[in-house]
């Protein structure tokens, strides 16, 4: 029985005539496979490209260890399913598990192996966090697979982490201070500009071009844990202006020194550095948030929150509508003293003479 095919795999002819194979997902680039078909070096190849991961250098993993589950993972539906943010998030994650435990038969890996996985980045519980959503995700879909029988990671705890909106939020002092250092016309003041005022996040951020403005309305589909959300985003007045201001790439708002769009992590980078030379020391996380503290503070809605920021449900949303209602309610509640007759409050010499006269 002929040995079907894998997924993004094709064959080509090259211009001088040459049969290769080539990965390619979608209308994305074409990565050459160079090893022989039907090899292990070739199933690794493939594994690395799909991935995104560089091209191996060493030989094909064993089957049985957990390098080799790993690879098998990475070709499956399951890991398709995921958005490419998750992907990259969770393939850094698995390359330091394949160079410190790769080797290891599956059988060997236990509910105390991934609780050391887990102590070991204890001092980031985020981390921490997502090294079980990723072991969770491989071992999850080894079991439907029959790779093994039981999945060590069910029962590890997973750290708490402190609640709240998580990065530090932007003051508006702070907001004023990179305005001031990174002026109209300056590619860090687009930066400033596309991240506060569509409140989108990074990935998106740096996705977010004239192709997808109609009307002074920006129209983009957000991606966040493997869904979809479509948000309309209204270009604000000063926003406008900074873009007409400039500089700005053809298909991307958010542009480098060469004119050319930014991948989310790049810019995460450069975007740190601005905020240094401004004297700054927040990301560009938090200053997503002063959009929506402005938005709560001034009366929006959970549902109005959630259609811009595009999220889900109304946990993120109560976060800043919460606060934004404390608030209020201390000023109201403060108001009520102004309606207190004075006569009702008695003065600091009435307490002193009414004690001095139950002395006598």
């Amino acid at each position: 029985m002929p040995r079907p095919r894998r997924p993004h795999l094709h064959r080509e002819r090259t211009r001088h005539g040459k049969l290769i194979w080539v990965i390619r997902i979608g209308k994305g680039p074409r990565i050459r496979i160079r090893a022989e078909f039907g090899t292990p070096e070739f199933d690794a190849e493939c594994d690395a490209a799909v991935a995104g991961a560089p091209r191996p250098t060493g030989g094909a993993s064993r089957a049985g260890t957990l390098e080799w589950l790993i690879r098998q993972y990475r070709d499956s539906s399951a890991w398709r399913a995921y958005s490419p943010a998750t992907r990259r998030q969770r393939e850094n994650i698995f390359k330091g598990v394949i160079a410190t435990a790769g080797s290891e038969p599956i059988a060997k890996i236990t509910t105390a192996t991934i609780g050391a996985g887990r102590d070991r980045r204890k001092e980031t519980p985020f981390q921490a966090r997502h090294f079980l959503d990723a072991m969770g995700g491989l071992f999850e879909w080894a079991m439907e697979q029959s790779h093994v029988k039981v999945d060590p990671t069910a029962n590890v705890k997973r750290p708490s982490v402190k609640a709240g909106p998580g990065f530090p939020i932007w003051t508006e002092e702070e907001v004023v201070a990179f305005e001031q250092r990174w002026p109209l016309g300056t590619r860090q003041r687009v930066w400033l500009a596309t991240t506060m005022y569509s409140g989108l996040r990074r990935g998106d951020a740096v996705r977010l071009g004239r192709q997808h403005v109609r009307n002074g309305e920006a129209t983009i589909q957000t991606e966040k844990s493997g869904f979809t959300v479509t948000v309309t985003i209204p270009i604000l007045p000063l926003f406008a202006e900074t873009l007409a201001a400039g500089p700005v790439g053809d298909l991307a708002f958010i542009v480098g020194a060469n004119g050319r769009p930014l991948i989310k992590e790049s810019f995460g980078n450069l975007f740190h550095d601005a905020c240094l030379a401004a004297g700054v020391r927040k990301s560009a996380h938090g200053l997503r948030k002063v959009a929506a503290t402005r938005l709560a503070d001034a009366g929006a809605t959970i549902h109005e929150l959630n259609a811009i920021f595009g999220w889900v449900g109304t946990k993120m949303a109560s976060l800043y509508t919460q606060e934004a209602d404390r608030k209020r309610l201390a000023r109201s509640g403060m108001s009520k003293l102004l309606d207190k007759p004075a006569t009702s409050i008695p003065a600091p010499d009435d307490k002193v003479r009414a004690s001095s006269k139950k002395g006598q």
